[in-house]
Parts: C-alpha cells; structure tokens; sequence
C-alpha cells in the first residue's frame, strides 16, 4: 500500500544544515528513488509504472525535456523523474468529501507542498462567488459556467489561455486553435518565464529558436561548455550523456555561480562504478562566474580568439555569416580587463585556461539554462554566446552547437504547435488555409502582460492548461491580487497547487488524465506525442487505469469547450478530434512544417527528427539570409556596497513549482525551504554568523522594496558578491517589471538584496 499523505503542514523553517556533497547520484539517488515511489504508488505498481518511463512503448516523463538515445536503459529515469511520474500515478485521491472537510481559507493557509502531496483530483470542482467551499460539478455544467463568462466578454481578447509544458502536442494544437477561433492570441506559457530569451537571440542570430545539437553531437565534440545549469537536480539524465562525452575523450567548463555535485561527479546507478565505485568526475574546469558576469566573460573570450593568429574560421565567416566587421571592432575595443575581471569576479588565469581548452577543440557545444536567460540582459549575453561558437564556425558540424536545455517536458513542442502571444503570420496563413476562418493577427499577452491585464481590468477570464500560474510566476503579491480581479478562473490539473486557492471570483478545477494513464476514446485507445529538448518528436502511451472514472483527457476537454463556445460559427470537426487523435495529426501535417505525414513518422519506434537549418544544411533563415554577428555593449549588474546578488533557484526536492520533499541533499539542506546561501566571507562581513536569521529585502531603483521573511543564513561556497535562495518562496521579492529585454523574461538571477536580522519564528 502507498503511504498517506501529511495530514499536517510540517514545520519548513528551522532547516537542518550539512556539508555539501561533491557528487551526485549513486546508491542515495537509487534509495531515494525506491522510498518515494512506494509510499505514492506501492511496490507493484512502482515496478510496472517505472519500467514503462521513456521507453519507446511507454510514456514520456512528465519531468524534463531531455532526449532519449535510440538504445535504451531498461530503468530510463532518474531520481527527479521517478519523483514526477510517482505523484502523477499516486494511490492517493482528492475526492470531493475532501473539499468539503477543508475550505478553501484553510487551503490558501497550506504550504505547496502539502497541497502537492494530497494526491489526485478526481473530479470537477466549482467555486461559487462569494463561496468558501469547492463542490463537485458536472463537466456538462462546468463548460456552461465557463461558456458564460466568455459569451459575456465584451471582447475576445479580455480572457487569457495560459499553458503549461506538460502539455501534448495534440491537445496544444487544438488549445491554440480554439483561442485563436475564439478570437485572441492572448496564449502565454512557460517558456515565457524560462528560455524565451533563447528563442529571441536564437531566432535573431541563426533564424531558429531551437537548439542545433542532437544527442549523438555531445559525444563526438571535443569541449562542452555548460553554463548557468544544473543537471544534476534540474534534468539528471544529461549526466549519464556527459558520462558518455567523458569516456570519449570530452573536456568539459562548467560556468555557474554555485559548485553543484553532479557536475563535480557523478554515480550513474546504472552501472557498477557508479554505485559501488567512485564514479566520474565530469568538469575539467570549473569557472565560478559572478550573477549576470557571463556576457563579459564570453565577451573576453571571444576577443582573445579575435587575437590569436588563426583561432577565427575564416572560410566559414565569410561564406555563412553577416555582422562579423562590427562585432570584430566593438570586441576588440572593450579591451578593459579590468572590467571584465569585475564582471566575472574571475581572474585572468582561470580566463586563460579556458581559452587554451577552446582552442584545442575543433567541435565545441555550448548548453544553458535560466541561469543565463533570466537577467535584464539575458538575450544579448545568448547572442554572445552564438558569436562565440561562429568564430570557430561552431554551428552546422558535428559535435558542435548551442544547445539550450529546456525544463518542461513539451515546452518546446507547444511552442512549435502554436503556443505563442506572437504567431509568425505565415503559422496563421495555414491555419487560415486549413480551417477556413480568419485567424486574429495583433499580438496578445505573454505573462507578464497577462497578469498586468489582469490587474488594470483588461482581462477577465483566466484559463490555465496545467501549471501552477500563482506560483511560477514572479511578483506574488501583485500577481495574486491581479488574478483575484479575474470573473473566472479555470486551471486544468492532476493535482493540487496554490492556484486552486488563489482566484477568481468564480473558479473551476478540470481534472484531467496524466502521461501514466490510458487514454481511451470512442475512437479507441489513444496517444499522445511530445518534442523533446533537441527536436525529437515521439509517441507517449499510458498504461495505467484513470485516477477515477470522471476525468477528461487535456484534448476531449479542449473539444467539448470548444463546442460549447464557439457552436455553429466554428466548421472545425472538434468531435472527431476527441474520438481519433489521429485526425488531429493529420492536420497538423498541413500546418506545421516539419509534421508532414506525421502520423506515418511518429508510428517508428523513437519518433522523428525535426528539421533544422542551420544544423542540417548551414543554413540560416534569418533577415540577411546568414548567420549574424551582433555587438551589444557589455553589461552586468551592478553591487552596492553592503549588498549582494541573488538568484533564485530549485532545490533538490523540486521541479518547477512542485514540491517534492523539504530536503536539498546535495546542497546539505534539510527538513527546510527557507534558506539563503551566502559566501561565509560575505556573510561574515555582513555580520551573519551561519545559522542566524535574516528577511530577504530587495532594493528598487524607483526606492521600493519587497520583502521575503525568516530565512536561516546558510554559508555556503557561493561566488563572492552572491546569494541564493528557492523559488517560489522568494518570487515576492521580484517586480513584475523586472524583465529581460527584448523577451520580456523576469530576470530572477540578479536580484540587489540587503539582510536584514530577524529571529526565527
């Protein structure tokens, strides 16, 4: 039998504090893996569920985006995963006697990890206004509720669709057409608030907002540079793959303001060494970067390779890119190492060896991750990194190429099935020339407008597919209150979150199937495809019976509010959608290059490759119709005297906004959430002894302030001038207008905070 849930909130903050670790995985992760995933599901059913995880006749992990190889590992997970699936395919239920014993006062009291940790929702919940409590509600009545408030709206664009990654293909597809049928290209997600800023620069500078590596690239490149990432925690899979690098003779830089233990070394618990021996140490250099230093950094590097006799490919910059000139002459005149050493808070022989590293390679890749998209100025420091990798014409060859990691498990395929507030028109041209009506072609709201929509009155009905909106996104206070302005929100979920308890004046929970389940529809039984983190397109197929009889699939609930809405205006066979998701395909085939015959490919074990210019041709459709150089200032923020930088960041029991446990192993956190990590020096100078007790206040340029109370001073070995704390416990102390440029992320790696003593309460 699976264990039961808390039935009370635990106590998150006096936090128990050890030594970090240097290595990750091995035995602990294997024993980790075993405890959670039998007190979710039990020991039968976390045999049969596991086994199935990434398998090419399985289900995808509903976790991260990393790819699979083509010969597969019978146990394809990893711990963070085996964590993801073992609360989706839980034993545990919230049934409707569940919201009748707790209100929702007493909920929005709860931590997100006890809501979390409840179990599956099983069916249709409605808030009334002015109710304290959720009751159950037929699907039939929960469409005319949500029908009502849309009808009523004196304009399409005053509701909000926001998506989640977790999101199908299919049910992406339909979800954007019906938005867009509807009237609105108000289609936030994710991406929004994680790698937007890639997509921007990416698209800009190789006319792609993907990645141009596949799988096989990282283990025939001779450097792999991994900045502003932890794989260890945030998609433990990509360890085993630079595992594989490694033993193929790989040299590996990490850059990152924080040492993290699976990129000292790593126990894979696949194999022998990894749980007995001693493992494989994967970085051959580590850089401590200071927060926000990377642009400089890159920016240095790029100009010694400007100045070294033969380092530059000229052939492929003269053949494949534009812009090269001006980049050359602005790099070369910010000869400033001065500067440049205060930015990165390194020293020019950790600079130099990095170098001597880069010019050994003939095949470089560079990975990424938030650590580099979420500051003010995120997308010129990606571009800095593409003008990196076209001086050695880094791009187009094999074993070399950007490669940012994506989060979410389909977040880039909602993204490439029309999931965006900014559809390029030729995406609406087919869907136009597909489905017979004509598109909306004004751009809508990502996030963060969504949410100032929100506030001023400008949007009304908020839906979410998935996610947990509240949460993830930054601001807290402005944000809840904002979404409490809506007339309706409607999240589509499998489990609790604190969105479900801070809302609109009316609120619905459509309970939906996850990955692990079957997918039965009148047409029979169903899948479902994803797009992984390098473009690779596969089927996914659940095994396990629903979590109780009254939940919808993500696609038959998108179907049946489509009908309800739109009626007779709409000629789009939303039906048949429901009943065969291989007609869904079929349209998709027409409108999304890359998809034609898609049922056809998808139908091969391990799916298909998606196209990508630059990758297969060294091609580059962007505006010069090449590869373009840029040459942005240089930027960094700046530190006060008496002040620190901070990011926010996941612990180890964590992904995304979902909760897992209260422990942080590698970092040496336990049975707590609210810490800060501080470099003891810093912390010392500051008069914070470790253990000692501080409210978070980060500092505004406008004079305001926010707050974030009652976090334990931990000192750790973090980059000088830095700090760091988890999320979502300190997006209050960023403003809702702190965004990247261009892409409009909220920068939460580079926060100015003072310490302010406080006792623990």
């Amino acid at each position: 039998m699976a264990g039961k849930p808390p039935a009370s909130d635990p106590v998150q903050d006096a936090p128990e504090v050890s030594a970090p670790q240097h290595a990750a995985a091995g035995l602990p992760a294997l024993a980790h893996t075993l405890r959670v995933s039998q007190q979710q599901m039990g020991v039968r059913r976390t045999a049969l569920t596991l086994l199935r995880v990434n398998q090419k006749d399985g289900f995808d992990c509903p976790g991260c985006a990393w790819p699979e190889a083509d010969k597969r590992h019978a146990a394809e997970f990893c711990e963070n995963g085996a964590k993801a699936v073992a609360e989706e395919a839980t034993l545990r239920r919230v049934t409707p006697d569940f919201f009748a014993a707790h209100s929702v006062t007493d909920l929005a009291g709860r931590s997100g990890y006890w809501l979390g940790q409840q179990g599956r929702l099983t069916h249709p919940m409605y808030l009334a206004e002015g109710a304290d409590h959720y009751v159950p509600v037929p699907w039939e009545r929960a469409f005319d509720i949500i029908g009502e408030e849309l009808t009523a709206l004196d304009s399409p664009d005053e509701a909000v669709f926001y998506t989640s990654g977790r999101t199908s293909n299919e049910a992406a597809f339909l979800y954007q057409l019906f938005a867009r049928e509807f009237g609105t290209n108000n289609l936030p997600d994710c991406s929004n608030m994680c790698h937007e800023s890639s997509g921007s620069a990416l698209t800009d500078t190789i006319g792609i907002g993907k990645g141009s590596v596949l799988l096989d690239d990282l283990y025939k490149s001779d450097l792999i540079i991994i900045a502003g990432q932890n794989p260890g925690t945030n998609h433990p899979r990509m360890l085993t793959a630079l595992e594989k690098a490694k033993a193929g003779g790989t040299k590996i830089i990490s850059i990152n303001p924080l040492p993290e233990a699976g990129l000292e070394r790593f126990k894979n618990p696949q194999t022998p060494r990894g749980l007995a021996g001693g493992g494989t140490a994967l970085t051959d250099l580590f850089l401590q970067v200071r927060l926000g230093g990377d642009q400089a950094l890159f920016r240095a590097l790029n100009r010694l390779i400007l100045d070294t006799d033969g380092a530059v490919d000229e052939e492929f910059v003269r053949a494949h890119t534009h812009g090269y000139e001006e980049f050359a002459r602005t790099a070369r005149a910010g000869d400033d190492w001065d500067e440049t050493l205060r930015a990165t808070g390194l020293t020019r022989e950790e600079i130099d060896r990095a170098l001597a590293m880069i010019l050994a390679s003939k095949r470089t890749i560079v990975c990424w991750a938030m650590g580099l998209t979420q500051h003010k100025h995120a997308v010129p420091t990606i571009k800095e990194v593409v003008n990196f990798l076209l001086l050695r014409g880094n791009i187009g060859r094999p074993g070399a190429g950007v490669c940012p990691v994506r989060g979410h498990s389909n977040v880039q395929g909602d993204r490439t099935m029309g999931i965006f507030e900014r559809p390029a028109p030729a995406f609406l041209d087919a869907l136009e020339k597909e489905f017979g009506f004509a598109p909306p072609r004004e751009h809508g709201y990502d996030v963060v407008h969504a949410i100032r929509a929100l506030r001023d009155g400008r949007a009304k009905v908020f839906l979410a597919m998935g996610g947990n909106f509240v949460s993830a996104t930054p601001d807290t206070d402005v944000t809840e209150a904002a979404v409490r302005r809506a007339r309706l929100t409607v999240h589509v979920s499998t489990k609790l979150n604190r969105s479900h308890v801070v809302t609109g004046a009316r609120a619905l929970i459509l309970p939906t199937l996850g990955r692990t389940e079957r997918d039965l529809q009148a047409g029979g039984e169903q899948f479902v495809t994803v797009e992984d983190s390098m473009g690779m397109v596969h089927a996914s197929r659940g095994r396990l019976e629903p979590a109780g009889p009254h939940l919808l699939s993500e696609t038959a609930i998108v179907t049946r509010l489509a009908r309800r809405v739109l009626g007779d205006r709409s000629h789009t066979p939303w039906a048949e959608f429901e009943n065969d998701y291989a007609t869904i395909r079929d349209r998709i085939s027409h409108v999304v290059p890359g998809f034609e015959d898609f049922n056809t490919k998808v139908a091969h074990p391990g799916g298909f490759t998606l196209p990508h210019a630059p990758r297969d041709k060294r091609q580059f459709p962007t505006t010069t119709g090449k590869a373009n150089f840029t040459a942005a200032p240089v930027e960094y923020p700046a530190l006060p005297e008496g002040r620190l930088l901070l990011q926010t960041l996941r612990s180890h029991d964590q992904y995304n906004t979902t909760i897992y446990g209260l422990d942080d192993r590698y970092r040496g956190i336990k049975n707590g959430r609210r810490v800060v990590l501080v470099n003891p020096d810093d912390a010392r100078a500051l008069g914070f002894a470790d253990g000692t007790y501080a409210d978070l206040v980060s500092e505004w340029t406008d004079g305001s302030e926010r707050r974030a109370p009652g976090f334990r001073v931990v000192h750790y070995p973090t980059a000088r001038g830095c700090a760091a704390a988890y999320y979502p416990e300190t997006n209050v102390l960023i403003p809702l207008d702190h965004t990247a440029d261009t892409s409009n992320t909220p920068a939460a790696k580079s926060l100015v905070i003072r310490l302010e003593s406080t006792l623990p309460s």
